[in-house]
């Protein structure tokens, strides 16, 4: 039976049946019209001591399983971002095992020859977060000398990465948002960085909708002055930047970033509400897409992208749309848990053993907000086997209380 009592917002319950599992293809051979990454997630060991502040131990097996899910429908990989938890759970001992252990099997596939990566790099398939995580804020010094403390920490993250064979993320920083006083500050620091790069990298900006505590990235809360700093690092260092990587919720700023951008350097979107319209683009210019929702939605992501490449770029809008309103509500304020509905939805299919995140984290979101994850995602042709989910809901009911 896929029949689920699910409770609502006035305390009360409605009867929904789960519809039919969704039917995607898979592509057979490489998406070509966007240049697309999946920010996956991490699944952890469930009998491990994964509470709030201990050491992430994850599930080597369904982890990585997930990233060759993704990979197998064409899709690359981002991983070691937000998504994984960085700054939520995963600790830097985690995250470098997690790069080593994505990069090794990226190689696999790239080896391969699989139809929907055949041709791709592992630079291609998987592109890793570089940061400062490791650094404890608490003793960083002020000044030069902490800006310096900020350099040296992506240069050994930078390492890992590269090391691994992925494309380099230097992600957004808790630490240079800390000590840095100025835009001039982020002008050395990334200056630096991008001088000393052997490949071009992703440069991201996350917005404190994501991390609170990368409110004035760029050197000011406001964001304009903040994008003109922005646009001058990229502008020094254009041959050494593959791509930015924007996650602020705005498509207009999108939009009129890109339309500025050096030739060569990628828009890829970060914009879980607006993504739709901004893959797609106004004719002239379009977004490529570095997504947490791409993690939640990717068999349909993977059917849009194969009508772009088909010549049937409407068809490809209408998929995507179908999946707007699931990535509104997944990434609904507190936009930082949006992660919990990635794991849930992985559960839900039956792609990990339980839903359990590192650190607790999936406590962040209701179960009427999670009855509602499941609703959208039955709406979007996204649940795989209907009775699975909803046994799987069900037993979720009741742990919560909730017996009908």
């Amino acid at each position: 039976m896929s029949r689920l009592q699910l409770p609502t917002d006035d305390g009360g319950f409605k009867t929904y049946e789960l519809k039919n599992a969704g039917r995607w293809e898979k592509p057979t051979a490489p998406l070509t019209s966007r240049f697309t990454y999946a920010a996956s997630h991490v699944v952890p060991e469930v009998t491990a001591n994964n509470v709030p502040g201990a050491p992430a131990v994850l599930d080597w097996d369904a982890t990585l399983g997930y990233r060759h899910e993704l990979w197998s429908y064409g899709l690359g990989v981002a991983d070691a971002m937000d998504t994984a938890q960085r700054g939520m759970g995963l600790d830097w001992a985690a995250t470098h095992e997690l790069i080593r252990q994505s990069g090794k099997e990226a190689a696999a596939v790239v080896a391969s020859q699989a139809p929907a990566t055949a041709g791709k790099s592992v630079r291609d398939l998987l592109a890793c977060g570089a940061g400062t995580d490791h650094l404890d804020l608490d003793s960083l010094p002020s000044g030069k000398a902490g800006l310096d403390a900020v350099v040296d920490a992506y240069r050994e993250q930078i390492e890992v990465v590269s090391t691994a064979g992925a494309k380099v993320i230097l992600m957004a920083s808790r630490a240079l948002a800390a000590v840095a006083e100025g835009p001039e500050d982020y002008q050395y620091v990334y200056g630096t960085l991008l001088a000393e790069a052997d490949h071009p990298v992703i440069l991201h900006w996350l917005g404190p909708m994501f991390d609170p505590a990368l409110e004035g990235y760029w050197g000011s809360a406001d964001i304009d002055v903040a994008t003109k700093s922005f646009r001058a690092v990229i502008e020094a260092h254009a041959g050494k930047v593959d791509g930015v990587k924007v996650s602020l919720l705005d498509a207009a700023h999108e939009v009129s970033l890109r339309a500025v951008l050096p030739s060569g350097v990628r828009l890829y979107t970060g914009d879980d509400f607006n993504y739709p319209e901004l893959i797609h683009g106004d004719g002239e210019h379009y977004s490529d897409a570095l997504l947490g929702i791409f993690a939640a939605i990717y068999p349909a992501a993977s059917a849009a992208l194969q009508e772009y490449d088909a010549g049937q770029p409407s068809r490809g809008r209408e998929i995507f749309d179908t999946t707007r309103e699931l990535g509104l509500h997944i990434f609904s304020a507190p936009t930082f848990y949006y992660k919990t509905g990635i794991a849930f939805l992985s559960w839900i299919n039956g792609k990990q053993p339980g839903f359990q995140m590192a650190g607790g984290l999936h406590s962040g979101r209701s179960i009427v907000h999670l009855g509602r994850t499941l609703e959208l995602a039955d709406a979007a042709g996204l649940i795989e086997d209907p009775e699975l989910a909803a046994h799987r809901f069900n037993a979720l009911l009741t742990t919560h209380g909730v017996v009908r």
